[in-house]
């Protein structure tokens, strides 16, 4: 049986400088692939469709994400929702329809089915450039895109990785904010430009 290696603590040495190396900075035409969120690299956050909608908000407060991937009983994924769709008027206008209240919908209620998500493939996508992704997204009028490929081991399609247009202005430094996608999408071209 082998030990840990001990370590020694020390204070931080007068001199020493930040390591600057650039490592998150993307540019317009860096492979698009460099600004996805590979799900084989990091955990994706999901929801069961009939979670409410408070906690679909929570839990994406708690993870710092934006969208949740909504997952059935077997793990299938059968839609997505994003904080827009709890936040904006959905919520209210469908309450008001049904008669009833907001905390009484499901992430099921409003979340974006199956049927309806856009993906990219991530053979295209390795082909791909930065700005591609955001002309995609700008022309879908998305903060978000789905990336699908195949599982080696059982030969099913799964859903590997998105893009999101929040997280590719922060990797071009443009702090990009709120719901307002054309102000958005300004924002990273203009950065894009600069």
């Amino acid at each position: 049986m082998t030990l840990a290696a001990k370590v020694r603590t020390h204070k931080l040495s007068p001199n020493a400088m930040l390591c600057a190396s650039g490592f998150n900075m993307v540019a317009a035409d860096s492979p698009a692939i460099e600004a996805m969120t590979d799900f084989s690299r990091i955990s994706v956050v999901s929801i069961g469709g009939d979670a409410s909608i408070a906690e679909a908000n929570a839990r994406m407060i708690s993870r710092g994400v934006r969208m949740l991937m909504v997952v059935g009983k077997e793990d299938e994924v059968i839609g997505l929702i994003t904080a827009r769709d709890i936040m904006g008027e959905k919520p209210m206008q469908m309450a008001a329809a049904r008669g009833g209240k907001r905390d009484e919908l499901s992430v099921r209620d409003l979340m974006t089915a199956i049927d309806s998500i856009d993906t990219l493939y991530l053979n295209e996508v390795l082909n791909a450039r930065v700005v591609d992704i955001l002309e995609a997204l700008k022309t879908l009028g998305r903060q978000h895109i789905l990336v699908e490929d195949t599982d080696q081991a059982t030969g099913l399609p799964r859903v590997r990785g998105l893009f999101s247009a929040t997280h590719i202005g922060r990797l071009l430094g443009v702090p990009v904010l709120g719901f307002d996608l054309p102000r958005t999408f300004a924002e990273i071209e203009a950065a894009l430009v600069n």
